[in-house]
C-alpha cells in the first residue's frame, strides 16, 4: 500500500495517515467529516473540470445514505459560487429499492435529486439511477442494460461509496461475487434494521434492490468510500485489517490499486493504530494515552490493575512505558488511583468536602444545573440515575429539552390520543380533522401542522410524567422545539441561527455551574450530533461571559453507546432501588416502548438497554479491581 498519486497526497496532508503493517487499504482519518467531505468535493470538481477542458464526459459513480451528503452540498455551494458545471456528467448510481417508485421520498432517485441534481446543471439525460418500477419479467435484461450502459462510456472515472455494516458497497452484500455485475439482491436483515428509521419501521423497507455489482465497482479508475460515526469503526476494522472475504464484500476493495477511504476518528476507532498505538509504532506516552494502554492491558490479561506485572507490559508492546515510569507496581498504583478518583456519589460536588481527587467542585455547594436532552427522553434513559441524585441532593437542576421528538410517535399512537380528545370533545373540529388525516395518510405524506403538534404534545405529556416522578418542578423544565428539528420527516435542516439563539437564551438565564449533554452520537438519524454542535455553537457565544468560568460541560452516553473506560471522567454509581427508579421514569415515555420507532441496530428496548450498559461499565470497574457496583452511569467532560 503506497500513496503514488497527488490526489492522496492531498488528503494525507489534511488528515491522519500512518502505513502499519496491518492495513491492507490507504485510509485517511481526519477529525470531522465536513472538511474531509469538502476535500472530497475538490477532487470530484477537479476531475470534471480536466475532463471539460479535454472535452470528454466524466462519469461518475455516485452513492445514496447520509455520508456523502456534505460531499453533495459542497458540490452544490461550487457550482453556484465558483461556476463549477456539469453540462459534461454522466453519473451513474449505485443502487436502488425494489420495487420503490421514484416519487416516494425514500426512493434514491428522490435523495439524489433532492440533495445535489435540482440544485445543478446537470442535463437530465445524463442522470442515471436503478428503476425500481421495472415489471420482474424485464428486471434481469434491464440490469444487463445498465452494465452495458456504464461500459459503453467506458466505465466509471470515478467511484464514490460509502459501507454499511454487513460490509456492503453498494448493495452488494455478504456473498457476493467478486465479479458480479448490475442485478437485483435480497438485502441483509442488518442492512433493513439500517434502513427502518427513514422507513418509519423494518416492516416498511423493501426486502429486495438493484445494484451495481463487485465487478462494476472494482472496474472504476478512482475509488473513495466514505466512512463518518461510531457504529462503522467494526466493519471498518475488518474492510481495512481483515482479510478479503466475500463475507466483509468490501474488503475486496484492497485489491484495487487506487483507493482511498477517507474516515472520522469515531470511524476509525477501532483500527490498531488508533485503538493501541503502542502494537505498530513508538509512542509519546501522555497520561491519556497511559490510562488507556493499563486499562487494555487489565482487560486483555484479565487482571486487575494492580495485579499487572513488568512481563505483562513488555509481552504486550508496552517496555517503553516500563522505561518511562519504572516499575508495573509504580504505574499500576497510579493509574488505579487515576481511575479511583472518576467515581463519586455526589455528581454535583461533595460539600464541605475535599475535592482535590474528586469529578467535581465542592466549592459551590449548590449548583444551578441544566441537563440537555435532545429527545423527551434521552435524560432518563442515558443519566437517569444521576438526575435522581442532582435533584436529591438539593441541586437547582433544569431539564431542557432540546427537540420535541414528534417524528417518532407513531400513526397509530397519535390516533389514539385523538380518538380519545374527540371523545371528550366531540364538536372539536382539529380533532376530527387529525383523525381524518391519520386514517388516510400515505407513506409519501408529511404530517401535518396540528399531527406534528400532536406527537409534539404526546411527548411532552410524558417527559413531564417522568420528570415529576424524579421530583422536578414543572417550571424547571423546558421545551425548547429547536427549529432545526420541525421539518416533519426524517431528513432535518441545518444548524440555524434561531437554534444557538433559543440555547443561549436559556442558558443566559439560568447561568450554570454545570451543563450535561448528550455526546453518544451514534443514534440513527443524527439528531443527537447536530444538538450537540447547537450546545458547541451557544457556549461560543457565551464563553466570553464570566458567569460562564464557572460552568463545566459534561456529555453522556448511553441509548447506543457508552464511554470506555479510559475515558471516563466522572463514574456515578447507583444502588439497585435507583437503577429502579431510573427504569420507572424511563416506563413514563410510552409511546417510545414496545416497537419504538428509532432503535438503531439494537433490538432491546431503551429501559432494557440502559441497565444493561449501566451493569456492564459497573462491571468493567468490578473487572479492573475498583469496587463493586450494582450499575454506574458514566460523563466524560468537555473543555470548551
Amino acid at each position: 500500500m503506497k500513496i503514488t498519486d497527488n490526489k492522496n497526497i492531498a488528503y494525507t496532508k489534511a488528515g491522519m495517515f500512518e502505513e502499519t503493517r496491518f492495513e491492507k487499504i490507504h485510509n485517511v482519518i481526519f477529525k470531522e467529516s465536513k472538511e474531509a467531505s469538502i476535500l472530497v468535493a475538490q477532487e470530484i470538481a477537479t476531475l470534471i473540470r480536466e475532463k471539460e477542458q479535454q472535452n470528454q464526459p466524466c462519469v461518475l459513480g455516485l452513492a445514496t445514505g447520509s455520508s456523502p451528503i456534505k460531499v453533495y452540498e459542497e458540490l452544490v455551494r461550487m457550482h453556484k459560487e465558483e461556476g463549477l458545471s456539469f453540462a459534461n456528467v454522466v453519473t451513474f448510481n449505485l443502487d436502488e429499492y425494489y420495487p420503490m417508485d421514484k416519487g416516494n421520498i425514500q426512493s434514491y432517485f428522490y435523495f439524489m435529486h433532492e440533495h445535489l441534481f435540482n440544485h445543478i446543471d446537470i442535463l437530465p439525460e445524463n442522470v442515471n439511477i436503478p428503476n425500481g418500477t421495472v415489471s420482474s419479467e424485464d428486471l434481469y435484461q434491464y440490469c444487463i442494460d445498465y452494465e452495458m450502459k456504464i461500459k459503453s462510456y467506458g466505465g466509471l472515472d470515478f467511484q464514490l461509496l460509502g459501507i454499511g455494516r454487513t460490509g456492503h458497497i453498494g448493495f452488494n452484500e455478504p456473498g457476493s461475487h467478486y465479479n458480479s455485475g448490475t442485478r437485483s439482491i435480497t438485502l441483509d436483515h442488518i442492512t433493513r434494521v439500517d434502513a427502518a428509521p427513514a422507513f418509519l419501521g423494518i416492516e416498511n423497507v423493501p426486502r429486495k434492490a438493484i445494484t451495481m455489482g463487485i465487478g462494476t465497482v472494482m472496474g472504476a479508475k478512482r475509488i473513495i468510500l466514505l466512512g463518518w460515526g461510531g457504529n462503522k469503526a467494526e466493519i471498518l476494522k475488518k474492510t481495512i485489517e481483515g482479510e478479503i472475504t466475500s463475507e466483509v464484500p468490501a474488503t475486496y476493495l484492497q485489491n484495487h490499486d487506487n483507493t482511498t477511504f477517507v474516515i472520522d476518528e469515531a470511524a476509525a476507532a477501532e483500527l490498531t493504530r488508533v485503538k493501541t498505538p503502542w502494537l505498530v509504532t513508538n509512542c509519546v506516552w501522555e497520561e491519556s494515552l497511559k490510562l488507556k494502554a493499563v486499562v487494555w492491558l487489565s482487560e486483555r490479561t484479565e487482571k486487575p490493575i494492580l495485579k499487572l506485572t513488568d512481563k505483562d507490559y513488555n509481552n504486550n508492546g508496552m517496555s517503553g512505558l516500563l522505561t518511562e515510569e519504572g516499575t508495573a507496581y509504580d504505574l499500576n498504583i497510579k493509574m488505579f488511583n487515576k481511575l479511583q478518583h472518576t467515581i463519586t456519589g455526589w455528581p454535583g460536588g461533595k460539600p464541605n468536602a475535599d475535592d482535590s481527587n474528586r469529578p467535581e467542585r465542592a466549592s459551590i455547594p449548590k449548583k444551578r444545573v441544566i441537563i440537555f436532552s435532545p429527545h423527551p427522553d434521552d435524560d432518563v434513559i442515558s443519566m437517569g440515575g444521576t438526575f435522581d441524585r442532582l435533584v436529591e441532593q438539593g441541586h437547582e437542576v433544569h431539564i431542557a429539552y432540546q427537540t420535541s421528538g414528534n417524528i417518532a410517535v407513531s400513526d397509530e399512537e397519535a390516533l389514539k390520543f385523538a380518538e380519545i380528545t374527540q371523545a371528550l370533545c366531540p364538536d372539536c373540529e382539529e380533532t376530527q380533522s387529525i383523525i381524518n388525516f391519520l386514517k388516510i395518510k400515505t407513506d409519501n405524506d408529511i404530517d401535518s401542522v396540528e399531527v406534528r403538534q400532536l406527537k409534539g404534545l404526546i411527548r411532552r405529556s410524558e417527559s413531564l410524567g417522568a420528570t415529576r416522578y424524579l421530583g422536578l418542578k414543572d417550571e424547571n423544565v423546558h421545551f425548547l422545539d429547536l427549529p432545526f428539528y420541525e421539518t416533519g420527516t426524517i431528513k432535518k435542516n441545518n444548524i440555524s441561527q434561531a437554534d444557538i439563539e433559543i440555547m443561549c437564551n436559556l442558558i443566559e438565564t439560568i447561568k450554570p455551574h454545570q451543563i450535561y449533554a448528550a455526546g453518544d452520537l451514534a443514534d440513527p438519524h443524527g439528531t443527537h450530533k447536530v444538538c450537540l454542535d447547537t450546545l458547541f455553537e451557544a457556549l461560543k457565544v457565551l464563553k466570553p461571559n464570566t458567569y460562564m468560568n464557572d460552568c463545566w460541560v459534561w456529555l453522556y452516553r448511553g441509548a447506543w453507546h457508552e464511554w470506555e473506560s479510559y475515558q471516563i471522567e466522572m463514574a456515578v454509581p447507583m444502588s439497585p432501588d435507583q437503577v429502579l427508579r431510573k427504569r420507572h421514569a424511563i416506563f413514563y415515555h410510552q409511546s417510545q416502548k414496545d416497537g419504538v420507532m428509532f432503535q438503531g441496530g439494537d433490538s432491546r428496548e431503551f429501559w432494557v438497554r440502559a441497565e444493561d450498559r449501566n451493569r456492564l461499565t459497573a462491571k468493567k470497574y468490578n473487572d479492573l479491581g475498583l469496587a463493586e457496583y450494582a450499575a454506574i452511569e458514566a460523563f466524560k467532560r468537555y473543555y470548551f
